[in-house]
């Protein structure tokens, strides 16, 4: 589904990423851990062309799309929900969904509007709402929704359920489990490990922009020490 190589990236003369290396299955979830400032949120938009890497590969699906302009990139089949949501403020909940929508040939398995308000009903309630009257849970749904609709391979989303409340939270973390039973491929960042742990297939842990670890959550659990040593501050 997505492969990434050698992996080099930054800002200005800054390094950030320095030979990260990782892969996503079909079907699978996986998260990408690690404390600020470690490189995650630089690996999503370099991936998303949002950042041109320095040097490495990006392969979705059999298309190598390092170096391609955003667009490009979600064509290929890649859904983004970014850090901080940035829902279009001044258009309502409907006109969010339907302003990058796309069938990209998933048939009758699409997702679509109907889909969508049946997945999060209380969009549907909230359906002629602007995007700034939303509280912030809301804004995730969309956000979540937004990038559904464009009926990706792989989602991915970057601080999946930052400033959240725990019940908003537990609600995203549901989502996202029924999306994983539906064979949705994903990579996820989060701070919230444990729930993580429940959630995915296997864990990456980047440490001043290399993988310094992987493994299944098993295998996450046996180790403590991980904690400490790469996610506590």
């Amino acid at each position: 589904m997505l492969t990434v190589s050698n992996l080099e990236a930054g800002y200005g003369d800054v390094q950030v990423l320095f030979g990260v290396s990782f892969s996503i299955a079909r079907g699978e979830v996986v998260t990408l851990l690690g404390r600020n400032g470690m490189g995650k949120t630089t690996t999503v938009k370099s991936v998303f062309g949002l950042l041109k890497p320095a040097a490495g590969t990006i392969d979705v699906g059999g298309i190598a799309l390092a170096g391609r302009p955003p667009f490009r990139i979600a064509q290929a089949g890649l859904g983004l929900v970014p850090e901080g949501r940035q829902i279009f403020p001044n258009l309502d909940v409907e006109e969010n969904l339907v302003a990058t929508a796309a069938n990209r040939g998933h048939g009758d398995s699409a997702w679509t509007l109907e889909r969508v308000y049946a997945f999060f009903p209380r969009l549907k309630e909230r359906r002629r709402n602007m995007g700034n009257q939303l509280s912030g849970g809301e804004q995730q749904m969309l956000a979540i929704g937004r990038a559904l609709m464009t009926n990706p391979k792989l989602l991915v989303l970057d601080e999946a359920t930052e400033g959240l409340a725990p019940v908003i939270r537990a609600e995203i973390w549901a989502c996202l489990q029924r999306l994983k039973q539906d064979g949705q491929s994903i990579l996820v960042i989060d701070k919230n490990v444990d729930a993580l742990v429940k959630l995915a297939d296997r864990h990456l842990i980047l440490e001043k922009g290399r993988i310094v670890w992987e493994g299944t959550g098993a295998d996450f659990v046996a180790s403590p020490d991980l904690k400490d040593r790469y996610l506590h501050v």
